[in-house]
């Protein structure tokens, strides 16, 4: 919900009007001086995925559920137990949401790495790139790079091939 499927939704649907605007005159819609503001977009998207997780954490007091916010792990106790930052809590029905975090390569590993971003780093983006070099081959890189460039950014996709093909 964070960094990853609403807010991508959000930059993709903001990349498909910009595809309409820019056909409009195929249909006969004069549309001369249309500009786009990433800040805009950014600050919408940003206000509409704290929306959500407003509701969400709404939802889930509304159903009795604790949520405790630390790094967890379950233990050996008998009954189903979790420690969270030093403290045990203890109930018949836990669920630890992980999340995830990108690897990200050092520089001696692949020269250069420190001076890119994760896919997570694109939601971050103060401004538009004038020019952005997405490296992978994923559905997300695609993505990515796709919105950058239907937005304005000069994109280029990058592929790695562990072997010769």
């Amino acid at each position: 919900v964070n960094v990853g499927c609403v807010p991508k939704k959000v930059m993709w649907n903001t990349a498909v009007h910009a595809e309409f605007i820019h056909d409009h005159a195929d249909y006969g819609f004069e549309t001369p001086g249309v500009k786009f503001n990433w800040r805009t977009i950014k600050e919408k998207r940003d206000a509409y995925v704290r929306r959500l997780n407003d509701i969400y954490e709404n939802n889930v007091k509304k159903a009795h559920i604790d949520i405790i916010r630390g790094y967890g792990k379950f233990t050996t106790d008998p009954e189903p137990t979790i420690e969270v930052d030093g403290k045990k809590y203890t109930a018949p029905h836990i669920l630890i949401a992980t999340g995830g975090r990108p690897a990200v390569p050092s520089d001696s590993e692949i020269p250069g790495a420190s001076l890119g971003m994760t896919s997570d780093g694109f939601f971050n983006l103060e401004e538009l790139p004038r020019r952005s070099v997405v490296v992978g081959a994923g559905y997300i890189a695609v993505e990515i790079a796709g919105i950058l460039s239907t937005l304005g950014s000069k994109s280029s996709l990058l592929i790695r091939h562990d072997k010769v093909v």
